[in-house]
């Protein structure tokens, strides 16, 4: 099993910035992508942005140039800074890893258990 573990939420105003970040745990084989979720309260679960073991990024447009996604492969760390933040980011923030624990098993989705980020304006 996977664990995540995630920090940094917090209650911030309109235009500051906060860091997230996420602390697989376990058995880890291999991390292929790691990213963050949020979901606001009435709505779904949404992407917000996600690294390949490579590198490469993924962002949506809803906070594209603002906030940037960032790991460490050798400490199974992925991380979030928010700058710029707005009311319409607040939401419960959720790490998301695709990880395997052996070399024989499949990729599953591990999640953590969320971390809250409140924007007043």
């Amino acid at each position: 099993q996977v664990q995540l573990v995630e920090s940094g939420g917090g209650l911030v105003q309109a235009g500051e910035s906060l860091r997230l970040s996420c602390a697989a745990s376990g058995t880890i084989f291999y991390i292929n992508a790691m990213g963050w979720y949020r979901q606001a309260p009435g709505k779904q679960r949404e992407l917000v942005a996600t690294i390949t073991s490579r590198g490469s990024t993924k962002y949506s447009d809803s906070v594209k140039g603002r906030f940037t996604i960032s790991r460490d492969n050798v400490k199974n760390m992925v991380y979030l800074q928010m700058n710029s933040l707005k009311p319409e980011d607040t939401a419960v923030y959720y790490c998301n890893a695709d990880a395997r624990t052996s070399f024989w098993s499949n990729y599953y989705d591990y999640w953590g258990q969320g971390t809250q980020v409140t924007v007043s304006s």
